[in-house]
């Protein structure tokens, strides 16, 4: 452990709006009572918390450097509430019998795209889409409002990754801020990003499963698990580790320094799947933040559906749970049995693969999709969250001088994904790029482009670079659409053709061409000299690039990271439960130590 762990920075500059994190010149006295319009609420410091003075403000106001002031926050809908039970048809169903039905309402195609066939009204679709309904949290409009003095708890935080490094990279900041308020960050993710997060100062635990092959999977089977028994059976070893790896991201000590960490609250992205489960057995709160829509709506259907039926958006998010359940029960039940010391769940009448009880936090910019209107207070659309890996970017010299030397180029690349034939693919940007009269920049990415090609002088290939550092350097973009790459390249002003391979690529692809900085989107397997050619010759009109330069001023605006760690204070719970040691855990040696040094940081001085 270091004293980084459980420092406070005093406070930070005017510009990032806030005091200081846990600051030993704060002044605080346990019998301070905060302030509640509801007795019960918030009525003391909470027993075996420490504390500091530093307090998150409502996300829209334009100054948040406070000193005396009280802040307001709605009460929090963090802990599911408890409802009636209900006599679900779909529960007296054999597996068999659910699983025909399902199959009766699914159609996988082979573009990846899930049909559902709402072509008469069943009671199934209708009993399905009750099941929101029911372990929804409705959102009260004004009521339940309480008043609090700026002092929140300094917690031990567990951030669960799973993805790409595009997933990873936001966390990052996340966490980083959490940080400047005394808040000692763990986040856990794939062993193949433990130099990513530690580079920046955070703790980092691994998690199983390789995103590598994750990644290969999803773009051979367009996102879903379904498909051969053999294809099968390696995404659910994937999904298995990564499952029976949370537990210990949460209660294990530091692999490194052995400092003791047990979970007091929780910060998951979906993916993870078992979070729910843990936070569960911790008693600790549970805040989902994603960037692609997770939560049903009526507007939009699940990004990894792509529905062509309005009528079945909000179904889709609800048997795409169900198809995912299907595959994980068995070991999702086993883990709470063996290693949470929980009963087993049915899915169908608790509905555990939802989110919509859950405070969720989604990290794209409101002026490219807009929160829908039936998604309510427990949900959050903070902005995109940028890690800023460009301010202390230096480009090596030959790639400086080359970008100096002609006219802006087109980037070209597809990051993480698996590139079945990269020959092919290079051939066609080279000869795209060669028709149009563009230079261009080719990322190598996962798929390794152009490691065995000749590339022309005006084209100039590269390895890793900060995107946010290299995308103002370019007149357009051309990618697979990732949710951190999407969102690096508007805010660049770059007007933008996304190449889908899966999932919520094809959401941002036609969220892109909708807001019109792009051309439609050419799925992977699509890509031709042709479509190629005429995408950059799209990007390149002025019109184009006028609304992309106008969208890029309305994101350089906002500011996710600062909004996404508000809304994770704001939807803390009144009472923040102290998770007790699990039964069969060990002491953990110098934990006295560790403690004495988090009590002496958020002191106060006393001279």
């Amino acid at each position: 452990m270091t004293s980084s762990d459980f420092k406070g920075e005093g406070r930070l500059d005017e510009d990032e709006g806030f005091g200081g994190g846990c600051s030993r010149s704060s002044s605080l006295d346990d019998s301070r009572v905060l302030e509640s319009e509801d007795s019960g609420f918030w009525e003391s410091p909470l027993p075996g918390l420490e504390y500091c003075n530093s307090a998150p403000v409502r996300s829209n106001s334009s100054n948040l450097l406070y000193k005396d002031h009280d802040v307001i926050f709605s009460r929090s809908k963090t802990l599911k509430k408890d409802f009636p039970k209900y006599d679900f048809k779909l529960d007296r169903l054999s597996e068999s019998e659910k699983k025909k039905i399902i199959e009766n309402l699914v159609k996988i195609q082979k573009d990846g795209t899930l049909e559902v066939d709402v072509s008469h009204d069943a009671p199934v679709p209708s009993e399905l889409l009750e099941l929101d309904s029911v372990d929804s949290v409705p959102c009260d409009s004004g009521e339940n409002i309480f008043k609090f003095s700026k002092i929140v708890p300094t917690l031990k935080i567990a951030i669960l990754v799973v993805g790409t490094r595009g997933d990873v990279q936001p966390f990052i900041a996340i966490a980083k801020r959490l940080q400047v308020f005394g808040h000692r960050v763990r986040l856990a993710t794939h062993v193949n990003f433990r130099n990513f997060v530690q580079s920046h100062g955070i703790e980092f635990y691994p998690l199983g499963g390789d995103p590598r092959i994750m990644a290969g999977y999803m773009a051979r089977n367009k996102g879903f698990l379904l498909s051969g028994p053999a294809e099968i059976s390696i995404q659910l070893k994937q999904l298995k580790e990564i499952i029976h790896s949370l537990l210990p991201a949460c209660t294990e000590p530091d692999l490194e320094t052995g400092a003791c960490f047990k979970a007091q609250a929780i910060i998951a992205n979906p993916p993870a799947y078992g979070h729910a489960h843990v936070a569960e057995a911790l008693g600790v709160p549970l805040h989902i933040f994603f960037t692609m829509p997770w939560t049903p709506t009526n507007e939009f259907p699940h990004p990894m559906a792509r529905v062509p039926q309005s009528a079945a958006y909000k179904l889709s998010y609800i048997l795409f749970d169900l198809i995912v359940w299907l595959g994980i029960r068995g070991f999702i039940n086993d883990f709470r049995k063996r290693k949470l010391n929980l009963p087993p769940v049915a899915y169908y009448s608790t509905y555990y693969g939802s989110i919509s009880h859950l405070p969720t936090g989604y990290m794209w910019s409101p002026h490219l999709v807009p929160k829908p209107k039936d998604w309510g207070g427990l949900v959050d659309v903070v902005g995109f969250c940028f890690l800023n890996l460009g301010t202390k970017y230096q480009p090596q010299k030959a790639f400086a001088e080359w970008i100096q030397q002609g006219p802006k180029p087109i980037y070209v690349g597809f990051g993480s994904m698996p590139i079945e034939d990269g020959k092919k693919i290079v051939n066609i940007i080279l000869v795209s790029l060669k028709e149009t009269g563009q230079r261009g920049i080719i990322g190598r990415g996962w798929g390794d482009l152009g490691i065995s090609t000749d590339i022309p002088g005006d084209v100039f290939l590269i390895d890793d670079c900060p995107h946010d550092w290299l995308f103002p350097q370019c007149a357009a973009v051309v990618h697979h659409g990732g949710a951190g790459t999407t969102a690096t390249g508007l805010r660049s002003g770059c007007p933008t053709t996304i190449i889908p391979f899966f999932g919520d690529q094809f959401f941002w692809g036609d969220r892109v061409h909708k807001r019109g900085v792009g051309p439609a989107p050419i799925p992977i397997y699509e890509l031709s000299v042709e479509r190629l050619s005429n995408a950059i010759r799209c990007m390149l009109e002025p019109e184009v690039k006028l609304r992309a330069m106008e969208l890029a001023r309305e994101i350089e605006n906002e500011n996710g990271v600062k909004a996404a760690v508000d809304a994770f204070h704001k939807h803390l719970p009144p009472e923040l439960p102290i998770p007790p040691p699990l039964s069969d855990d060990p002491p953990c040696p110098l934990q006295w130590l560790f403690q004495a040094i988090e009590r002496w940081c958020c002191l106060p001085f006393t001279s």
